[in-house]
């Protein structure tokens, strides 16, 4: 029987399924579409390689699952040893594909808060018009401090350069040269230090126990007054209730977050009514961006030659790191 790869992708078209047909022809496998995750859920058995947007229900379902490749970068759900028959099995993700997206929206959500669109909006709505006391700020003058100077905070300090800001910095685990789109690069056992001198803090981290709850109430008060909060990485980083005191407080000025904790947010939850606060549903990556679904694609074909040649994946993520 001939080796199979399976593919759950929700944006899939012919011209992409003829990448992948030709990829896996080329190296002896078949392919096998799936429509969703509950059509795959105890049909995957003969599945070498799963692509896609897969649940853990078919990850744990897959009895000849030796590599998943996930259309996500965020991978902490399918970390867990347990969750594999096979517990040799490699698991990748699509970290990478998501920096020009990503780094769009959080131009956007930058610009909104700076400008007030969101008062702005309200006055209008509400049948008036005029303007704020107070004025507008600009990214030319900030001091931004982006927490995760992976691909989506590089990509996102490259776009930020072109307004000139008076400080670009960038934070990540190791002090190793970043992109020089960033003033300088700092480890996060720097962060507190950095803190006091951030007008914008631009948060891209991936969910690990290093991770969670980074953004604390301790580290939220050494923020200066009037600074402003951007999170696109996961909900886990941001102590909610110390972000939501200080939004109504007035000791921050803004804050945006794509990604919080509960997804979905019940529609009582305290962060619906917090002051100057941007919420949009974890659509930051949306997989709708052309790019981003063929840059995944290609990354996906890339390690699959390096798969079938025995050579380790480019994307390849340490389940016990979880990046």
């Amino acid at each position: 029987m001939a080796k199979q790869i399976g593919v759950i992708i929700d944006y899939l078209n012919d011209g992409y399924r003829r990448q992948i047909d030709a990829a896996a022809a080329k190296h002896g496998y078949t392919t096998r579409y799936y429509p969703d995750s509950a059509s795959a859920v105890g049909n995957a058995d003969e599945c070498e390689i799963l692509f896609g947007h897969c649940s853990q229900k078919v990850i744990a379902s897959a009895a000849s699952l030796r590599w998943y490749c996930c259309c996500w970068a965020g991978v902490d759900r399918f970390c867990r040893d347990e969750l594999y028959q096979n517990p040799d099995c490699v698991l990748s993700n699509s970290s990478g594909a998501y920096g020009v997206t990503i780094s769009e929206h959080l131009v956007m959500t930058a610009l909104m808060l700076l400008r007030r669109q969101m008062e702005y909006t309200e006055i209008i709505r509400e049948g008036g018009w005029r303007v704020l006391p107070g004025g507008i700020r600009s990214l030319r003058d900030l001091r931004i401090t982006v927490l995760g100077a992976g691909d989506i905070g590089t990509e996102f300090a490259r776009r930020a350069r072109a307004f000139g800001p008076a400080r670009l910095t960038g934070v990540r685990r190791s002090a190793k040269a970043g992109d020089p789109a960033f003033d300088e690069m700092r480890t996060t056992a720097e962060l507190d230090a950095l803190l006091p001198e951030t007008d914008l803090l631009v948060m891209a981290l991936p969910n690990t126990p290093d991770t969670e709850g980074i953004l604390s109430r301790a580290r939220l008060a050494l923020l200066p007054e009037g600074a402003y909060v951007i999170n696109v990485g996961r909900g886990t980083a941001v102590d909610q209730d110390a972000l939501i005191d200080a939004l109504n407080g007035g000791r921050l000025a803004g804050a945006a977050l794509d990604v919080v904790v509960p997804e979905p947010l019940p529609a009582d939850h305290p962060l619906r009514g917090a002051r100057n606060l941007l919420l949009t549903p974890h659509v930051a990556g949306n997989m709708t961006l052309p790019y981003t679904q063929q840059k995944s694609i290609s990354m996906f074909l890339e390690d699959l030659d390096n798969y079938a040649a025995g050579r380790p994946l480019l994307h390849a993520v340490d389940r016990k790191k979880g990046y």
